[in-house]
């Protein structure tokens, strides 16, 4: 049972506390039918075989977990973060009612002198992304990370306290992943000590910028940096875009909204267009590249070292897909133990809240919980186990950033090679994983998931558009296989330089290669994670070592995207698996909260559900045997029945509020049936008939003249 820390954080109001307007009062007597979803959820939370918040704790810790009380506390007692109307809302009404929400975040956070972490907390409680999302997610880093110490200084300082609004203006109407293919060029002015910022055609305009639409004052832009008739390629430049005085545009700039999306409603995505419009020199990002009076250019040290910001934004969006593959999970594996659906004693044989009713006493209908059928424990346990390990490998891209960034202000750029090439493989990866992972959650929920009241729809459109921003999903892999051939090319040539650390993520492709699957010498050894990390090892290695040997014998780099996408997916699975094995076995803090004996069970469900999905790649080299695949999905089986008894659990572990989820189903105290009803008696188009005899606005126009066409009294008497 979670403790009462975790208990603060779920406040859902009372359904129906008091009368609506225009609401017969039989219904204020009614209640589902029996058995009631909070009770589920009791003898769910019971039986489990761990302490939900000693795991809260171990994924957060007691210093998280602290901060989210604090700041939950403010937003919820402040009405103006209230979530009640947010799915009654148009764009128009959504975008207004964001930008009040963050112009008092910015106020309530200065007032109360929040530092950084509460500030990320409060967004991700607020949890839509906002017209404030790309000043404080890449403005800020942008400029922390490539400003010299005196633009910092500065800028940062304005940035802070909300003085200016930023985004970053990167993508272009006609170029996205294809950095180096962007058309807006900073042409440096010697005379003035100024660059021209100009775009020479339609597609050059920049386009889905964040915050640019209708907010920003400011913009990082992307330009091609041209100084003495030499074109260097993408700079970072700090260019103002309206004045500080009235919000206009200066001259020499169109800008604008890009107009309505799948998601994303609250952001005013904009696009703008450059007319030779002049900024200060000094408004070049130069920490690493410079230009100076007279237009003479310095290169940075390494030339990916600008790469830090975007390595950064990849890493958080790792650990951002825990966190939402993980709110899905939590809606729809706690639906899946309100829900019945059917009656099947056998499947029912081990839930207290079903056999009270059967067989005790037949005349009691009871039907069995959806959580109990094997094929929704198949499709959603899964899932729990990939928010985990999405999880540890979030947080450990985090760390290994953190230490990459150490090492290059030392001047060390040891690390930057091997970060880059796993944000990018990862950031492909677990976005997808958890695109597809909330899907199938709000599938699970049958009919319900459709409604925006489950909390899923809204929540899924405006996760997707992460699969495509800051690289193309499929495009990144590239990236990650480009470095896996050269570092398996540096293997071969040099021995010695095969890592020797086991941190590495790397070091399986030095190994020598092996045939067989000689490892899992019985059924039960699936159950050993550490046998399940070497088949996954192979598999990769393997990989590349096939599309090296084509490469080396003619095979193109175009007729090579298949493969090296493949190559990405198993390398960044390895990693994954990695990451959980390590949490799982040789994480003190696992073992101490007690929960190692579940993780483990999660972590083999994890590998083993990997595997099946991938099974061709393990099968197609001989290295897993026939008979090993049939013993794989047996303990597939086996591990879902391991994983049953803590499933909601497991999910409150994330210790996610019902102010985030904004969910009828997904309800921490189970009233799932009468909360869904209490939102839809809020629909406007219900609140506004009740208002007028509950007739619809437009029946007198539009339907009155259809419906009553030529009929007589007597007719309508009749009908």
């Amino acid at each position: 049972m979670a403790d009462k820390e975790l208990q603060k954080r779920h406040k859902p109001a009372a359904p129906l506390s008091e009368p609506m307007r225009g609401i017969p009062g039989f219904f204020y007597d009614l209640k589902p039918a029996e058995p009631q979803g909070a009770n589920s959820l009791q003898v769910e939370r019971a039986k489990a075989t761990f302490d939900s918040s000693k795991m809260t704790r171990f994924l957060f810790t007691n210093y998280l977990g602290g901060i989210v009380n604090e700041v939950q506390d403010v937003l919820e007692n402040d009405e103006t973060f209230s979530k009640e109307n947010r799915y009654y809302m148009g764009r128009s009404e959504r975008f207004l009612d964001r930008l009040k929400m963050d112009s008092k975040f910015a106020q309530l956070a200065r007032e109360l002198k929040w530092d950084d972490a509460r500030r990320t907390m409060g967004s991700l409680l607020i949890d839509e992304p906002g017209t404030f999302s790309l000043h404080t997610g890449m403005f800020m880093p942008c400029l922390n990370s490539q400003g010299t110490d005196e633009q910092r200084k500065y800028w940062l300082g304005l940035a802070h306290n909300y003085r200016i609004i930023g985004c970053y203006a990167q993508t272009e109407l006609g170029h996205g992943s294809n950095v180096q293919g962007l058309e807006t060029t900073a042409t440096y002015i010697p005379e003035t000590e100024q660059f021209e910022i100009h775009s020479p055609s339609l597609t050059a305009s920049k386009w889905w910028v964040g915050g640019l639409g209708k907010t920003a004052t400011h913009a990082i832009v992307m330009a091609r940096l041209i100084t003495k008739g030499k074109d260097f390629g993408p700079h970072a430049f700090i260019v103002p875009i309206r004045s500080l005085e009235n919000h206009k545009p200066f001259a020499g700039i169109m800008v604008g909204d890009v107009g309505p999306k799948m998601g994303f409603n609250c952001v005013d995505n904009g696009f703008i267009l450059f007319n030779k419009y002049r900024i200060p020199r000094d408004h070049m990002l130069m920490r690493y590249s410079k230009v100076d009076k007279e237009g003479n250019y310095s290169a940075p040290p390494v030339q990916k070292i600008s790469y830090g910001t975007m390595i950064f934004v990849r890493a958080y969006l790792v650990a951002s897909s825990a966190l939402a593959l993980a709110r899905g999970a939590t809606v729809a594996i706690r639906y899946s133990a309100i829900r019945r659906q059917f009656t099947d004693p056998e499947a029912s044989k081990n839930d207290e809240v079903f056999q009270q009713y059967v067989p005790q006493n037949p005349k009691l209908k009871c039907e069995t919980a959806v959580i109990d059928y094997s094929l929704q424990q198949y499709r959603l346990f899964p899932i729990i186990a990939q928010s985990y390990a999405l999880h540890f490998s979030g947080f450990w891209m985090l760390r290994i950033y953190m230490k990459m960034m150490k090492n290059m202000n030392d001047g060390n750029m040891d690390l930057l090679p091997e970060v880059h090439a796993a944000s990018s493989g990862l950031k492909s990866l677990t976005t997808t994983i958890a695109a597809a992972g909330i899907e199938e959650c709000r599938r699970s929920c049958g009919g319900h998931g459709y409604s925006l009241f489950s909390g899923l729809p809204d929540f899924l459109n405006t996760f997707l558009p992460l699969v495509t921003l800051e690289g193309d999903n499929h495009l990144l892999t590239q990236q990650t296989s480009r470095y896996l051939l050269k570092q398996l090319r540096k293997y071969k040539q040099d021995p010695s330089s095969i890592p020797k650390s086991d941190g590495s993520t790397t070091k399986y492709l030095g190994a020598m290669p092996t045939k067989s699957w000689t490892a899992a010498k019985t059924e039960a050894d699936l159950q050993n994670p550490l046998i399940l990390l070497e088949a996954f090892a192979h598999r990769s290695q393997r990989l590349v070592i096939e599309l090296a040997t084509k490469m080396a014998k003619g095979q193109v780099w175009n007729d090579s995207l298949i493969e090296m996408y493949a190559i990405s997916k198993a390398h960044c699975q390895y990693i994954l698996l990695k990451n959980f094995v390590h949490a799982a076995y040789h994480d003190k803090r696992a073992a101490a909260n007690e929960v190692a004996p579940v993780l483990v069970t999660l972590c083999v469900l994890f590998g083993l559900s990997t595997m099946e999905s991938e099974l061709s790649e393990f099968v197609e080299d001989g290295f897993v045997s026939q008979k090993q695949t049939v013993w794989l999905r047996a303990q597939i089986k086996k591990s879902l029945a391991a994983v049953r008894p803590n499933a909601v659990a497991l999910v409150d572990s994330w210790g996610i509020p019902d102010y985030v989820l904004n969910s009828a189903l997904g309800r921490y105290d189970g009233k799932v049936y009468e909360s869904m009803f209490e939102m839809a008696l809020k629909e406007p188009l219900n609140v506004n008939a009740r208002a007028h005899g509950d007739v619809v606005e437009g029946y007198e126009e539009f339907l009155k003249p259809l419906i009553q066409r030529g009929l007589s009294s007597d007719d309508k008497a009749k009908l």
